[in-house]
């Protein structure tokens, strides 16, 4: 897809970079002490530069270009020393596309457009403490009262829930007996009377991006808030979450070719045994085996953004790169952390800050292990009637 990037390209590339070196890594030492970053700010400064509308309508403050500008802010953004930044700004982006495709314009102009200005942070409210990876079973429910919906239920798990002002919001809104059928996204602002914000979880790793339950005790929220058809919600998330899935693997793939690039600086400027240590076989064709696995992923997230941009079916692809980005996030921070040796375990040293960040990667957005259903279903090996037995 390489072909595709052009001088416009390169100009989005180095405007996203300045912001990143110059408003975003210097701070980062201090927001992971803290355990919190200025969203609300960084996000207003992201909407001023067009990153929270690229491929969005220009009719609501979009940039209208297509989704290979997207995928070089997730690979831009990925390069930030606080990858708790890029993570947040995924969600938010990860919150929009269904609102943006099958909204009401009325919906759009309310919620799109300050979204896009960054004037508002959003969230996007899936998982469960019960549902997680099976999306079919999320059991917050919303039923009709006159002009309203009625919402019970909570959410687990979810990113920017402390600073947004809404949330795109799966729930059961039909018969039990047809997950896939009985879903609709709302869009739930998070000010509304029955929302509780629980308190931020304490994470692993990404210090300084907020996640944290959510609870709905009889929340009011008019029908209108309804994004498309009622029951298509489950069909609207599983297109979100290709955005969502593309996004991760891109960030990640910057991420992890910083932590090769950052370990190989340091083996080979450290001394052991009388040599650089990068001239141990063992280490640099590890290394060497590293940056192959990388450019692996990345040929195969440009051959799924060009599936996108082409209007073509992504599912298999998306799944497949952010399987394999979730594979190596385990891989490669973990060998590049022994080649630190007990540097690689101090709390404070940026190769230890990869370790726990990435760790996530494997997990959020659908777990590796989901993707390989999903991945196995599109190839048609399971899932389809006659193709077990004889």
């Amino acid at each position: 897809m390489s072909h595709l990037f052009t001088a416009e390209h390169e100009s989005m590339r180095d405007g996203i970079r300045k912001f990143v070196q110059q408003e975003l890594d210097p701070h980062t030492e201090a927001w992971e002490a803290q355990g919190e970053a200025p969203l609300p700010q960084i996000f207003r400064r992201a909407g001023e530069l067009g990153l929270l509308g690229i491929n969005k309508p220009a009719c609501y403050g979009g940039l209208e270009l297509d989704f290979s500008y997207v995928m070089v802010a997730a690979e831009t953004l990925g390069h930030a020393h606080c990858a708790s930044i890029p993570l947040a700004i995924g969600a938010h982006l990860s919150a929009i596309p269904a609102l943006a495709a099958h909204g009401s314009d009325d919906l759009r102009e309310e919620f799109l457009v300050p979204a896009i200005r960054g004037e508002t942070v959003a969230s996007i409210g899936v998982s469960e403490a019960g549902a997680g990876s099976d999306v079919s079973a999320i059991a917050t429910r919303a039923r009709k009262d006159g002009g309203d919906y009625v919402i019970d239920g909570s959410k687990m798990w979810i990113t920017n829930a402390t600073h947004a002002r809404w949330i795109s919001l799966l729930v059961n809104t039909g018969d039990e007996g047809a997950p896939y059928r009985n879903k609709s996204l709302i869009v739930v602002p998070l000010d509304t009377p029955g929302v509780t914000v629980g308190k931020p979880l304490h994470k692993l790793g990404m210090h300084c991006s907020d996640t944290a339950p959510v609870f709905f005790d009889g929340v009011r929220v008019p029908r209108r808030h309804l994004i498309g058809e009622e029951g298509k919600g489950f069909i609207y998330q599983m297109e979100q979450f290709q955005h969502e899935r593309m996004w991760a693997c891109l960030r990640t793939l910057s991420a992890l070719s910083d932590t090769v690039e950052l370990t190989a600086e340091y083996v080979g400027g450290r001394r052991a045994f009388g040599r650089p240590l990068i001239d141990n076989p063992v280490i640099h064709q590890r290394l060497a085996e590293m940056q192959v696995q990388l450019e692996a992923l990345r040929a195969l997230a440009y051959r799924a953004g060009e599936a996108i941009v082409n209007g073509g079916e992504v599912v298999k692809l998306a799944s497949m790169a952010k399987y394999l980005a979730g594979k190596l996030a385990l891989d490669i921070p973990s060998a590049c952390a022994q080649f630190f040796g007990g540097q690689g375990y101090m709390w404070e040293s940026r190769i230890a800050r990869m370790l726990r960040d990435l760790r996530i990667v494997a997990i959020g957005g659908g777990a590796n292990e989901v993707m390989l259903e999903v991945i196995a279903k599109q190839m048609g090996w399971i899932g389809k009637p006659g193709k077990r037995g004889a």
